[in-house]
């Protein structure tokens, strides 16, 4: 939902929507009620993917993890503007470089906080 949003709704293309029904439900009222249950989470997801995109509470932590893109070789790599001997030479002058944790338990307490919150 949340790419969506970010490319301004579906004019690229759509939504694979699939409703299943499980081996107990097997006739067409029990289908129905598939489709009503799949869209109901796809109409929370959207709100909830909103909620996530005003906030930019993701967007800061992305921004801060690649910051390292948006100067020097970084910002030329994304450009296209350097080569892979450019980037041969540079990575052999380089030191091991420190651990940074990607922090994903804390991205996904993050997540689930918007999951569990009301979205109305």
């Amino acid at each position: 939902m949340g790419i969506i949003l970010q490319q301004g709704g579906l004019k690229y293309g759509g939504l694979n929507f699939d409703a299943k029904v499980r081996r107990g439900s097997f006739d067409g009222e029990d289908l129905f009620h598939a489709h009503i249950g799949g869209m109901d989470t796809f109409a929370r997801a959207l709100l909830i993917a909103d909620r996530i995109r005003r906030d930019g509470a993701f967007d800061r932590i992305v921004r801060q993890r690649y910051a390292g893109f948006t100067t020097g070789l970084g910002k030329k790599i994304l450009q296209g503007k350097s080569s892979l001997v450019e980037l041969e030479k540079w990575a052999a002058a380089q030191v091991e470089p420190a651990l940074v944790s990607g922090r994903q338990e804390a991205l996904e307490n993050l997540f689930n906080d918007y999951l569990h919150a009301d979205v109305v």
